[in-house]
């Protein structure tokens, strides 16, 4: 049996072994039926568990590293710009280069979750019209896909913690707080514009065109001391305040109160337009794919 057709196999054994979708009545609210896809794709946890770390292992197949290619390229791109940039920006390697390689891995992760949450559902299409299965588990299993991605990125964050001697604290748990919110809002923004972008093709392209921008406005590959006189950069930039809840308390600084309650108000918002839009939107999907 060739490496393929063994994925193949394990892709299928997979899909079979999960539960058939629930037949949604009709006179349930929109709100329910969001409700009840949602609940039914977190059922089936071992499901979206197998098939994330089944489109890992298929995008490194016949490759004798394997997914440790995530962090050996993560680790040479880290490198190189931090020494690269280090010097433009006045910047002592130790300060910059641990900045810039947590910046630049929850970007990563963030940037992935939108661009691929365009084209969650129109890449899972011959599953949508083959196999009854909720939605929402092809937006679980993005959102673990690219976790186990961050998981391998990581990697290189740390390598850097032990090079320039930074300290792992109780305070630095904090970043867990982080990475919670930027996958839940993963979650919600995955099932809106994965719906939206089926069913207007353009959208994926302006939103493309408006992540690639919003990585040269956020303090990734520089600081936010650079942009002082204009706090605005910041304060209206919802980028900004997920990648400090994960890069301040790996970094040791202190993170305001205010850049939580503002990720709470993001993610109830996010929540609050995804939800009734997905409850009525999402019977309507098959026809756009």
């Amino acid at each position: 049996m060739t490496v393929d057709e063994a994925g193949d196999r394990r892709f299928t054994r997979a899909f079979l072994r999960s539960p058939a979708a629930p037949v949604i009545d009709t006179r349930h609210s929109m709100l329910e039926a969001a409700l009840i896809d949602l609940a039914h794709g977190a059922r089936n946890v071992d499901l979206w568990f197998r098939l994330g770390w089944i489109d890992i292992l298929q995008r490194y197949r016949r490759s004798l590293l394997g997914p440790l290619w995530l962090t050996i390229s993560m680790g040479v791109l880290v490198a190189s710009l931090g020494l690269l940039y280090a010097g433009f920006f006045g910047a002592s390697v130790e300060e910059y280069l641990p900045f810039l390689s947590m910046g630049f891995i929850i970007w990563q992760l963030i940037s992935a979750l939108i661009l691929e949450g365009c084209t969650v559902f129109m890449a899972s299409e011959q599953v949508i019209r083959q196999i009854r299965l909720p939605l929402s588990l092809h937006v679980y299993r993005l959102a673990w896909r690219h976790l186990l991605v961050f998981g391998h990125n990581i990697i290189v964050f740390f390598v850097v913690m032990i090079i320039f001697g930074i300290p792992l604290t109780a305070y630095s748990l904090m970043s867990l707080v982080g990475l919670v919110f930027i996958i839940v809002n993963g979650v919600w923004i995955g099932l809106l514009v994965g719906l939206l972008c089926a069913r207007f093709r353009d959208l994926h392209a302006i939103i493309g065109a408006l992540v690639q921008l919003s990585f040269f406005i956020t303090p990734i590959i520089w600081q936010p001391s650079l942009v002082a006189n204009r706090p605005f950069v910041l304060t209206y930039n919802p980028f900004y305040y997920f990648i400090e809840a994960v890069r301040a308390p790996l970094l040791g600084e202190p993170l305001a109160l205010s850049n939580w309650l503002v990720l709470v108000a993001i993610t109830v918002v996010g929540w609050a337009i995804a939800f009734p839009v997905f409850g009525r939107l999402k019977g309507r999907l098959i026809y756009w794919l």
